[in-house]
């Protein structure tokens, strides 16, 4: 009678089964363990791109903030200096509006000294007011003597045409030649910024 040992077979084929297991599981462990790794790297890697980029941005944020700070002064500058400027050519205005306040009365004086004819003299000359209106009496010996003044005056460029003959009035003396021409004229003197100087026509040499 023959006898089969087929327990030593299944043990084998059991054996290799648990060979085969253990490996499978082997490998499902390094597999497992690789993903891990893996996994963990990109974060980590993640964690340090974000870092940097947090602390760029910080940095970034720093310095727009350092230049804003430093448009700002130079914005309050700027305003500073505008202000300055205003007021400096406020002062020149004021300046030069005293300057032509001063002249004027000095060009009038001498116009209308050189517009004086032979034997005719003043008496008084008076501003009327801002507008540079100006009132002036005197004597002459003729009435002829008075038109020849008027329209030296306005010869000048420096008055305004038409001079007014407010009146005239014959007013006598003693001697020759027995009277007087009174007069008394109003006229617009316009400052040396706002007429042009002409020679004076028709004057006779004193």
């Amino acid at each position: 009678m023959i006898r089969v040992n087929l327990l030593a077979g299944e043990r084998s084929a059991v054996k290799k089964k648990s060979v085969a297991f253990n490996l499978a599981g082997q490998k499902m462990t390094i597999a497992a363990s690789l993903i891990l790794v893996v996994t963990a790297a990109g974060i980590g890697w993640r964690y340090w791109s974000l870092t940097n980029q947090s602390k760029r941005l910080d940095e970034e944020i720093a310095a727009a903030q350092q230049e804003t700070a430093r448009l700002h002064s130079v914005i309050l500058q700027v305003q500073q200096y505008e202000q300055r400027r205003a007021q400096l050519q406020q002062r020149v205005a004021l300046i030069e509006e005293l300057r032509r306040g001063q002249t004027g009365p000095v060009h009038m004086l001498d116009q209308v000294s050189r517009a004086l004819p032979p034997m005719l003299w003043l008496t008084s000359l008076r501003q009327l007011g801002p507008d540079g209106a100006v009132l002036i009496e005197g004597r002459a010996t003729t009435q002829t003597t008075v038109s020849d003044f008027v329209n030296n005056l306005e010869a000048t460029g420096y008055f305004k045409k038409s001079i007014d003959i407010v009146n005239t009035a014959a007013e006598p003396i003693p001697g020759p030649p027995g009277e007087l021409v009174k007069f008394t004229l109003r006229a617009l003197f316009q400052t040396p910024a706002d007429a042009k100087a002409v020679p004076v026509a028709n004057v006779a040499p004193k």
